[in-house]
């Protein structure tokens, strides 16, 4: 699908540049996303975008000092969920703190688009440690 196309799926919210499809990080999704690095200088930034039904496997953003990573919801509705925690809805305006070396997941709601910018929190011994799929009866039952 083109970005103009995605940009229209995805409503006023999208004035980031939608990137190209993910396909490095392909592996650690279930459906297709989008990325565009805004900033790899000071902090790493980027516009991701998911389409329904898309969804990244359950991570961690290790460090030994600092780090963890912030979304800003541009558009869309999507959900994000901590290890042994509910998932939260996310809708465009919402903002997520992710703690460093805390398991998570993020990604689209079923039915809908979903646009966030990911932005690094600065660490030492930062590596992002990538695991299991979230479980597709779990994420099923999101509504």
């Amino acid at each position: 699908m083109d970005t103009e196309t995605i940009k229209k799926k995805l409503g006023p919210g999208a004035v980031f540049d939608i990137g190209e499809e993910n396909t490095a990080f392909a592996e650690f999704f279930d459906g297709n996303s989008y990325l565009s690095m805004l900033s790899s200088h000071q902090v790493g930034i980027a516009n991701v975008t998911f389409e329904p039904g898309c969804r990244n496997h359950w991570h961690i953003h290790k460090a030994s000092e600092g780090g963890g990573q912030i979304l800003l919801v541009t558009a869309g509705r999507g959900w994000y969920q901590e290890w042994g925690k509910e998932a939260r809805k996310l809708c465009a305006g919402d903002t997520v703190n992710i703690p460093p070396n805390v398991k998570h997941w993020h990604g689209a709601a079923k039915d809908s688009w979903f646009q966030h910018i990911a932005i690094e929190v600065p660490a030492e011994g930062a590596v992002n440690e990538w695991m299991e799929a979230v479980d597709r009866d779990d994420y099923d039952k999101l509504k």
